[in-house]
């Protein structure tokens, strides 16, 4: 039925995402692929609030596991129920997905935490010194985290109106056959007392068997 294979496709599309910003994440936590700028605090705070791990990250992929899983799912009762806790599901994943993409688009904005020159000695700060290629760094990486995850936002709105048709409608959305009925058009001539009464008849014929039958 429709809602169930748009809730499988939702479901696959998310964990190529997902992925995508995760791994955005980790390396936004490893500038120059070395621990200890993490370690020693000198990460924006944007890419220390892991929202590419917690939220569009393994929040999403449990979330199109849910999808994929609850598409599966037949009875009415049971296919209802299963939608209503789909909607609850969309309605998170939205949420964190939307969380994650605001918070990479402060990240874009504010810019990355940089080692820089001064009259007082070395400073940590936004002017570019270290560590190396820190602003391309932070600029690809966030620009892809916060692509990823609008589109997570985008397929998760878009899950929250299929699970609710599924909810209103039931499992027969999209069930729906277009019946072919076939009608026989019959003439009838009575004569009663010198009148005669002509008379059609049109009704609908489901059996071929009949309507032969009809004209033996």
């Amino acid at each position: 039925m429709c809602v169930s294979r748009c809730l499988q496709c939702v479901g696959i599309s998310l964990v190529p995402m997902a992925t995508i910003c995760l791994l955005a994440n980790i390396l936004l936590l490893l500038p120059e692929l070395k621990v200890h700028f993490l370690l020693e605090g000198h990460v924006t705070r944007e890419a220390k609030w892991a929202t590419g791990l917690w939220g569009s990250g393994f929040l999403l992929l449990f979330g199109a596991r849910a999808f994929v899983q609850s598409s599966k799912t037949s009875g009415c009762c049971a296919f209802r129920g299963q939608m209503l806790r789909q909607v609850l599901y969309s309605c998170v994943c939205f949420l964190a997905a939307g969380i994650c993409c605001l918070v990479s688009a402060t990240g874009l904005s504010q810019g990355p935490l940089c080692l820089y020159n001064t009259t007082s000695g070395p400073t940590w700060g936004t002017d570019v010194d270290q560590p190396r290629g820190v602003v391309q760094w932070n600029v690809v990486l966030f620009s892809v985290m916060g692509g990823a995850s609008g589109l997570q936002t985008l397929f998760c709105g878009a899950n929250i109106l299929n699970s609710l048709l599924g909810l209103v409608l039931g499992q027969g959305f999209c069930h729906n056959k277009v019946c072919v009925v076939q009608y026989c058009c019959v003439f009838f001539h009575i004569k009663f007392n010198s009148i005669q009464f002509n008379f059609i008849c049109i009704a609908p014929i489901h059996n071929r068997s009949y309507l032969r039958t009809l004209f033996k």
